[in-house]
């Protein structure tokens, strides 16, 4: 500007004669620049107190809520040698398809007919066990018969002992009889010696009363010889009737002993046979272990052993599934310092690797390309000094990208309090934590419970 335009000139008329007062002048760019500079000021210090979103960022790769969800190996469950592959790699099988056929490799069941030739000898020790049983009942028939007979015969001999007993008490009594007529006889053959001596009888009737004196005697002593054999007899029947029962005794005992044998026998049959029912349960269901299946639907992601012919070792793993429609959550792992700001229910920002977004953590609602979730898990240890929890697809939410797989990355950011700019630089400046106003650790407890009790009830639905 010319200095005879300038307001200056009007007031110093003289001063248009001098150079430096055009040099002191302030420039019309000047200004328009202070202008702006106050105007950025007072944006930025209105932007301060705009809302601000706190949150806590974190890093993990995705896997699955499910523990059946995630990879898992396939093993073998007998040794063996790969016969037949048939699957290949990334094939989706179903549940109960083959993937490997395997041919045994121990001699003890080399033989294909063992499990009719183990058939065939379980049928035969059981039917040793029903002729063993049949020769146990015919055992106790015959103890029964023994018994029997034994009772029978101690009757037979108590009624011939009760005989003799009472024989001998008639010859007791005979015998008395016998003794009285002797002594009559004897006091008789006396009176007829006197009166022989007197003559008063004759040498006739006095032999006649001697010989009936002999008659007595002999008669007496026959008695008491009866009475003698009655004694024997009575000894003898007490000794049979005791000799009876031992003998008795003795036959019951060895039947008793034959019958305990064949018990004995039985119940070792009868392991033996429970034996071979396990051994022919095992060989059937080692049988069907020829066949390696898949456990569920999946994916055969790769096949750890290669080749046909290859040995395989028990429990080795052989071939890796992927199951299919697995119910993906995110695994992210946090500092310990902000674990108490998180809670079950607590919302979580995801941004998936391989998938475009334009994220501003502390607005939320401006980002492009990132996915809502919720904390599901929270472990209660810290894995190498953090702790992991595990973030599901919120269902108030867009849902997943159906693309994504099992352990992709995962960027991901709890989504906390709003709080203003101004405070949110402070805070960060300064190295402070988020701070604790607005959260309600309770009540995001109850919306985790309420959101777990609709995505299992979710689940029993389309199961």
């Amino acid at each position: 500007m010319p200095f005879a335009e300038h307001p200056l000139a009007e007031t110093h008329p003289t001063a248009g004669r001098f150079r430096s007062f055009e040099q002191v002048q302030t420039p019309r760019a000047g200004r328009t620049l202070a202008r702006w500079c106050l105007g950025l000021a007072a944006l930025l210090l209105l932007a301060g107190f705009l809302p601000w979103t706190q949150n806590i960022r974190s890093t993990g790769t995705l896997t699955t809520l499910r523990p059946q969800d995630r990879p898992q190996t396939v093993p073998s469950t007998i040794a063996g040698r790969i016969e037949r592959w048939r699957v290949r790699e990334g094939q989706l099988v179903r549940r109960g398809d083959t993937l490997v056929d395997i041919a045994e490799i121990k001699d003890k069941y080399f033989d294909p007919e063992l499990l009719a030739r183990t058939r065939e000898q379980l049928a035969a020790k059981q039917g040793a066990l029903r002729e063993n049983e049949a020769k146990q009942l015919a055992l106790e028939a015959q103890q029964a018969a023994l018994r029997a007979s034994l009772s029978v015969s101690l009757d037979k001999a108590r009624n011939k002992v009760e005989q003799t007993r009472l024989k001998l008490n008639s010859d007791q009594a005979e015998l008395r009889a016998a003794n009285n007529d002797f002594d009559i006889a004897r006091q008789q053959l006396e009176r007829q010696e006197n009166l022989y001596r007197q003559g008063l009888k004759s040498l006739t009737e006095l032999e006649q009363r001697r010989l009936k004196f002999q008659e007595s005697t002999a008669k007496r002593q026959a008695v008491e010889n009866k009475l003698a054999s009655t004694r024997q007899e009575l000894t003898n029947a007490q000794l049979e009737l005791a000799s009876l029962q031992a003998e008795y005794q003795d036959k019951l005992s060895k039947a008793e002993s034959d019958r305990r044998s064949v018990l004995a026998y039985q119940f070792d049959t009868e392991g033996q046979i429970a034996k071979m029912r396990n051994e022919y349960a095992n060989l059937s269901i080692r049988s069907g272990f020829y066949r390696i299946t898949a456990p569920q639907d999946g994916y055969v992601v790769r096949a750890l052993k290669a080749g046909i012919g290859e040995m395989v070792k028990e429990g080795e793993s052989i071939v890796t599934v992927m199951p299919d429609k697995p119910q993906l959550a995110a695994e992210l792992y946090v500092q310990p310092m902000d674990i108490p700001l998180l809670a079950v229910g607590r919302k979580v920002r995801l941004q998936f690797d391989g998938w475009p977004a334009l994220v501003f953590s502390g607005w939320p609602g401006t980002s492009f390309g990132t996915f809502g979730g919720r904390v599901a898990v929270i472990d209660n240890l810290d894995s190498q000094g953090r702790y992991r929890i595990l973030v599901t697809p919120d269902p108030d939410e867009e849902p997943w990208p159906r693309p994504l797989r099992v352990g992709s990355g995962v960027y991901g950011w709890a989504l906390l309090d709003d709080v203003p700019i101004w405070y949110e630089l402070w805070r960060q400046l300064n190295g402070f934590p988020p701070n604790f106003v607005g959260y309600d650790p309770d009540k995001a407890g109850a919306k985790a419970d309420k959101k777990a009790d609709y995505s299992s009830s979710s689940d029993d639905t389309a199961l």
